[in-house]
């Protein structure tokens, strides 16, 4: 990740270093400075030329974050949570951006890339960027257009879960599920606090947000309402998914161990029978007599349709 720096002069947007930056504070119509969290300069700039107070350089370097829009000195400290750029090795990570707005002025601080980030630079230099009011409500809009589709894909994997629901890949839908259950816990968490931070921040009263600022930035706050219902009721889907398998497979076990039962009770007498006959003693009944043997079995078959009947009769099967 590397320092970005942006100013906006007669409306005109051109990257800058850091020094250039420092030098057009106050003096250009928009600077925007973004830092790495691990470089060791970052917390030094911010307090020297930056000139930003304590509380607001400790927020901007925390280590953990959640999502909160506060007012410090007229400026606007707002910590929020995108996409991490490396969605395909970090699937499930949501990444913290940091932002200082003020008149004049914006600076970030990621530690991971965000994704959101990069098309927000991109609309600066195509210069659809004019102000702080722009920069935070495009990425604010930017953020959440991006976990939209991410929320929807958990609902339709719950969508396919339902449908096998029943077959004989249970094992296997109860770990797409657990999974699916986590990553909505996991997102809610951030985009609850979110929803409220980008809601306070449209109604703050400050000169440097326009009125389509706000409306952009109320939109963004909506779509963050709705992705938290969503993610609600993806977690409740998924415990009413689990207990429902749960439920199946106790279903799938007493029948089997109905099964075994009966097994058990047609066999009960036919072992009695044959035990008795098998005693190795004197007197045994036709023990010399030819059909003896088929008699016996006989018997045995006789009463282990007679047992097996009376269960079918019983409805011990349905």
């Amino acid at each position: 990740m590397t320092a970005r720096s942006y100013v906006i002069q007669d409306d005109t947007a051109r990257a800058v270093t850091r020094d250039e930056a420092t030098a057009l504070l106050g003096k250009a119509a928009f600077v925007w400075t973004h830092f790495d969290d691990c470089d060791d300069t970052t917390q030094q700039w911010l307090s020297g030329p930056g000139a930003l107070v304590d509380t607001v350089v400790a927020a901007l370097i925390a280590t953990e974050t959640r999502p909160r829009m506060e007012v410090v000195d007229g400026g606007a400290l707002v910590n929020l949570r995108g996409l991490d750029a490396s969605v395909a090795t970090n699937p499930d990570m949501l990444s913290s951006i940091r932002l200082w707005v003020a008149k004049g002025c914006v600076f970030t601080v990621t530690r991971r890339d965000l994704a959101a980030l990069d098309t927000v630079e991109a609309r600066i230099r195509a210069g659809e960027v004019r102000d702080p009011g722009d920069f935070v409500a495009m990425l604010a809009s930017e953020i959440t257009a991006e976990l939209d589709p991410d929320v929807a894909e958990l609902g339709d994997t719950l969508d396919d879960c339902e449908e096998k629901v029943g077959g004989r890949n249970a094992l296997t839908l109860r770990q797409t599920i657990a999974q699916t259950r986590s990553r909505a816990i996991g997102y809610r968490r951030f985009m609850a606090p979110q929803r409220t931070a980008l809601e306070k921040l449209a109604t703050l009263d400050v000169a440097w947000l326009e009125p389509d600022d706000r409306l952009h930035l109320s939109e963004a706050a909506d779509r963050a309402a709705r992705m938290v219902e969503e993610l609600e009721a993806i977690r409740e889907r998924s415990a009413l998914l689990h207990e429902q398998l749960t439920d199946l497979r106790a279903e799938l076990i007493d029948t089997r161990s109905l099964v075994i039962a009966v097994v058990a009770m047609i066999f009960l007498p036919l072992t009695f029978l044959t035990g008795l006959l098998g005693m190795n003693v004197d007197g045994i009944p036709f023990a010399r007599t030819p059909w003896a043997f088929w008699g016996v079995v006989s018997v045995c078959v006789t009463i282990a349709v007679a047992v097996a009947w009376y269960f079918i009769r019983a409805r011990w099967f349905r």
